[in-house]
């Protein structure tokens, strides 16, 4: 049986998408006190199916799927620029296609501007009024309001006009920002995009017996299952060590490993994976936010997503992509002494103007993988690392790694790296590494 938090969640879902949503409103319909329906609103505001705006309220908005996550709703773009809706705010919940800045003549404008826009402009009451007619919402900027007719005209279309305090440009850059931001999530690969679902998994409950997992095995010839309760949470787990000498009629709650390592959906397959090295696991249950089974994810799931993962082009740059992206290989005086080399960009550096603790363990990081990548191929986890930072490295430097191999096993790895700028060493680092092979 679903718990009240997950029905009023259930509730909020089957909304329908621009409805308005208060505490009390929710508290009443479901017979709940004000601080569950609180609680439950903020869970849907953070899953992004509800957005709370100051001095509108909480409405119901589109919820976004992977794949068009990069588009932004009218509320969202509220938040965004710390703005204040001052007319129509039942499209609110409306998706954006793309914002135009109004910087030229009133025809040439409208010649761009169409449904769906978003046209960021200042205190031009006519452009204002022409974009509306067109099916474009409006992100008036530098404070301004606007004529009471125009207002009204955005409530009769319910296309929302939004001010904000911040320039032009400002409010640009802030919305291309949140944008990007939403590309660089899309590209993670979570649990959820990779997972065996519930119908395909086979699992056992504490009712069953030995003698079922052993059906199961002869089956499947997989020997690791979940072991849930007759509500679907996820009690333990059973393996073949665990069944290893037991009576067909044991009960499985008797022999199966309680408390076991679980993922939710919205877990990177990242972390999946050095749960499974550290663990020493091939398989993962894959459970909700009230620990109910809903699939699971095994070994080979992991490794073909971090290889797919690995060939796909970036949408948008992280900082470690902008970082790693200017390793260049240069060639050692002898073999084995290859060595990677970079020059410090402003970006890369902190207040003092010298290399930032943060990028120079990236790069050290991604110089010591590579090396050892050379040695094995596969995927790597890092264990742990060990830096010693001897000397500020200033910005525009020429920054030179050199990684050393010191030991490659089946499963682990060791690198020591040594960090050179203008011919003194700045730095020195030890990485340990577990090793996933790509089988």
């Amino acid at each position: 049986m679903a718990t009240k938090h997950e029905q009023i969640l259930r509730y909020i879902d089957e909304l329908t998408v621009g409805d308005k949503i208060s505490v009390r409103q929710i508290a009443k319909a479901m017979n709940v006190s004000e601080g569950t329906a609180y609680r439950a609103i903020k869970d849907a505001e953070n899953k992004g199916y509800v957005s709370t705006i100051e001095r509108v309220g909480t409405i119901r908005i589109e919820r976004k799927k992977k794949e068009n996550i990069e588009k932004l709703t009218y509320a969202e773009i509220v938040n965004i620029v710390d703005g204040q809706v001052i007319g129509g705010k039942a499209g609110l919940h409306k998706t954006l296609n793309k914002f135009l800045i109004g910087a030229m003549k009133l025809d040439a404008m409208m010649r761009y501007t169409g449904p769906g826009n978003l046209l960021i402009i200042g205190n031009r009451t006519e452009a204002q009024e022409y974009a509306l007619k067109a099916g474009a919402s409006v992100l008036i900027t530098g404070g301004f309001d606007t004529d009471e007719h125009v207002k009204k005209l955005a409530d009769k279309l319910q296309l929302p006009i939004i001010s904000t305090s911040y320039d032009t440009f400002t409010v640009a850059t802030m919305i291309n920002r949140a944008i990007y931001d939403q590309l660089i999530k899309k590209e993670i690969t979570l649990v959820e995009d990779i997972l065996t679902p519930l119908e395909e998994t086979i699992y056992l409950t504490v009712t069953d017996q030995v003698s079922q997992w052993l059906q199961y095995n002869r089956e499947t010839k997989h020997g690791r299952y979940p072991v849930t309760d007759h509500s679907m949470k996820v009690l333990g787990v059973v393996t073949p060590k665990d069944i290893m000498g037991q009576e067909l009629d044991t009960p499985i709650d008797k022999v199966m490993t309680k408390n076991p390592v679980v993922v939710s959906g919205k877990t990177s397959v990242a972390s999946a994976s050095h749960m499974m090295v550290w663990e020493g696991i091939e398989l993962l249950p894959v459970v909700d936010d009230s620990n109910r089974l809903i699939g699971i994810i095994s070994r080979q799931d992991v490794l073909k997503a971090l290889q797919l993962i690995q060939r796909q082009p970036q949408v948008g740059e992280t900082l470690d992509d902008i970082v790693t992206s200017q390793l260049v290989l240069s060639q050692g005086k002898t073999k084995g002494e290859d060595y990677y080399s970079i020059n410090v960009m402003p970006q890369m550096t902190n207040h003092l103007g010298t290399i930032s603790y943060g990028v120079f363990t990236t790069i050290v990081s991604e110089a010591a993988s590579r090396a050892l990548r050379g040695y094995k191929k596969g995927d790597l986890v890092v264990e742990n690392m060990t830096i010693y930072f001897l000397k500020p490295v200033q910005i525009d430097s020429n920054l030179e790694i050199h990684p050393k191999v010191l030991e490659v096993g089946r499963k682990f790895g060791k690198v020591d790296v040594e960090a050179f700028s203008e011919g003194s060493m700045v730095g020195k680092a030890m990485m340990m590494c577990q090793l996933m092979d790509r089988s």
